[in-house]
């Protein structure tokens, strides 16, 4: 009996290593490589492009003080409507009111001076005419009541300029329209020039996208568009190109390019996330039905051009099949496809140095 169980333990030892082994091996063989593919499409399906976008306002007005100081009136809320003239904040202008004051005061002082210097050349003038005061008295009162003169007119345009950093703290709305944005409450500090609220003037709504540096020579201004917003259950818009823009965006590394919408709604709102279709077929001169893959997708060998095609169930992961093809033209897409391949089919478009004919692969 005792034999028994003893011969009994390695066999469950084998058992158990064995079975450790065959689940490594298993765990060894789900890790699977990561391609990247497109499918095969047509010129046509290859030149209509979607991009995603944002409404914005046709005109947004970005409203900040030109002096600093304290906020003591803020007559902002968001989605608040206003009219032109309408007092949107106000500093408390200590400062300026102050320099304001003193400019009010040195003018009167200087007006007073004027007009005595004035008086006393109209008198020397008439006593010099009588032969009363010699000609040396009279043109030192001219040249009194000439500085004079000149000190009322510096004393004026400070007046002036300092009434201006007084009005520089209040900010009136430029024209009708719709509080977008809200930045800064009551009794903050601002600087000049930081923006404390944004209007949106106008009923005109556009919409901004970026576009890649492979597609932003392919518009132009006045190209049509097709707009859909996700918010209105994908209605289609047409739109117009008004604005394309020669600098990257840094940000975004794409070219910012402002669409007009025909006949917006008032459904439209700032905001709102659009889809953007553009349609470059008209640029090629290729038939819409030739077939197209990406040049990074072609690869060479001793039989010619090929590409990976990848058989997939799921969709999720595939086999990869080496398949020769005839390439023809060379578009701004890619190469044309003559034959070898069809439409619908995917390709692999990274990697293709280290994919081997029917090895298995994870989708990305």
């Amino acid at each position: 009996m005792k034999c028994i169980q003893y011969i009994g333990l390695p066999l469950m030892l084998v058992f158990l290593l064995g079975s450790c082994k065959s689940k490594k091996e298993e765990q060894k063989e789900e890790i699977l490589r990561p391609v990247k593919y497109q499918t095969i499409g047509t010129i046509a399906t290859q030149n209509v492009r979607t991009f995603s976008g944002v409404a914005k306002a046709g005109d947004e007005i970005e409203l900040s003080f030109r002096s600093s100081g304290i906020i003591t009136v803020s007559n902002i809320k968001v989605g608040q409507k206003v009219k032109k003239g309408d007092l949107i904040a106000k500093l408390d202008n200590v400062q300026a009111n102050l320099s304001y004051e003193k400019a009010v005061s040195a003018t009167i002082s200087a007006k007073s001076s004027m007009k005595t210097a004035k008086s006393s050349l109209e008198r020397m003038k008439s006593l010099y005419e009588k032969g009363s005061n010699s000609l040396s008295d009279y043109e030192a009162a001219k040249n009194a009541y000439q500085n004079a003169l000149e000190q009322y007119e510096s004393a004026k345009r400070n007046k002036s300029i300092q009434q201006s950093q007084v009005n520089y703290g209040y900010i009136y709305a430029p024209s009708d329209g719709t509080i977008a944005a809200k930045n800064n409450e009551l009794n903050e500090n601002v600087n000049p020039g930081q923006v404390i609220a944004v209007l949106n003037a106008g009923e005109q709504i556009n919409v901004e996208v970026g576009l890649p540096e492979n597609v932003i020579n392919k518009v132009a201004l006045s190209m049509k568009t097709s707009l859909s917003f996700s918010a209105l259950n994908g209605k289609k818009y047409e739109g117009t190109i008004i604005e394309i823009s020669p600098i990257v965006d840094t940000g975004s590394s794409t070219y910012p390019v402002k669409i007009a919408i025909k006949k917006p709604e008032t459904a439209i709102k700032p905001g709102m996330a659009a889809n953007v279709t553009f349609d470059f077929g008209e640029q090629e001169k290729i038939p819409s039905s030739q077939l197209i893959v990406p040049v990074k997708a072609v690869g060479e060998d001793g039989n010619g051009n090929f590409v990976f095609l990848i058989e997939t169930a799921d969709g999720k992961t595939g086999i990869v099949k080496k398949q020769t093809i005839e390439i023809g033209e060379l578009t701004t897409e890619g190469f044309t496809v003559r034959s070898g391949i069809t439409a619908g089919q995917k390709i692999a478009t990274a990697g293709l140095q280290t994919l081997l004919d029917g090895q298995k692969v994870r989708l990305q």
